[in-house]
């Protein structure tokens, strides 16, 4: 899966920006990228948003336990990738009907919650179990917010283009081509909210998230970790340690 999001629905990570500039590499643009991502991929499906945002994605190569999904509802577009061990029990908590999927789960959820403000976003997400990783764009309100499971189960990736766009993906090669060195995996047991407005830890909310310059052989440009003694990592030890329906 494949979410493009220009500067006026995201500012670019700074730590994506600085990893980018000590390690100067090939970039290519955000259109050049989504045009890339369905070339390369059979009967992509693929959403523009406005000037601002593009949405894409495939079942092409998905894996059984792991089914990727795109629905709209209400101006909501998610692209959702993986499964909920719970899902029965969110349907009742949020009061859905026995054929409400992933997909369409997270939308109502964010709905519920946005409209009951001034609920803490991590709420959203707190309560899923499962594997899972989701992008989620309110057009309403040009809110932009994703997620991955606390044990990163489906991997979800974030970098920055030649044109500034932020893009998430669950293909690491597929941004690696776009965006060089501005380039991370997304930490595990986190979400990035464009109404909180920074990357946070939805297990330990206050517990801060920073990112490390990551060694020159690997592909990432930097290493996001959550601090803190309940951190759990990535291999099951010590801190999280991370070197984005659309794929």
């Amino acid at each position: 899966m494949l979410g493009v999001f220009s500067s006026s629905i995201i500012s670019p990570p700074d730590e994506l920006v600085a990893a980018g500039c000590r390690t100067p590499s090939p970039k290519i643009s955000s259109t050049a990228l989504t045009k890339r991502f369905a070339d390369s991929n059979t009967a992509a499906v693929s959403l523009q948003i406005g000037d601002h945002v593009h949405l894409a994605f495939t079942h092409h190569n998905e894996s059984p336990l792991r089914p990727r999904s795109l629905a709209v509802k209400e101006e909501i577009f998610c692209l959702f990738e993986g499964a909920l061990d719970n899902l029965g029990s969110l349907r009742n908590q949020y009061g859905l009907p026995k054929s409400t999927n992933e997909v369409i789960l997270v939308i109502e959820a964010y709905k519920a919650l946005r409209d009951r403000a001034p609920y803490p976003v991590d709420h959203v997400v707190g309560h899923f179990s499962g594997s899972f990783a989701f992008i989620l764009f309110d057009n309403s309100t040009s809110t932009l917010f994703v997620a991955s499971d606390q044990f990163g189960k489906v991997p979800l990736y974030w970098g920055i283009t030649a044109d500034g766009y932020v893009a998430f993906a669950d293909d690491a090669g597929l941004l690696k081509g776009a965006c060089g060195k501005s380039l991370a995996s997304f930490p595990q047991g986190c979400f990035y909210s464009t109404a909180v407005g920074e990357l946070r830890c939805y297990e330990n909310p206050k517990n801060k998230i920073t990112a490390e310059p990551a060694p020159e052989e690997e592909i990432w440009g930097a290493k996001f970790k959550v601090e803190g003694p309940a951190a759990v990592s990535a291999t099951g030890f010590g801190y999280h340690n991370f070197p984005m329906e659309i794929s």
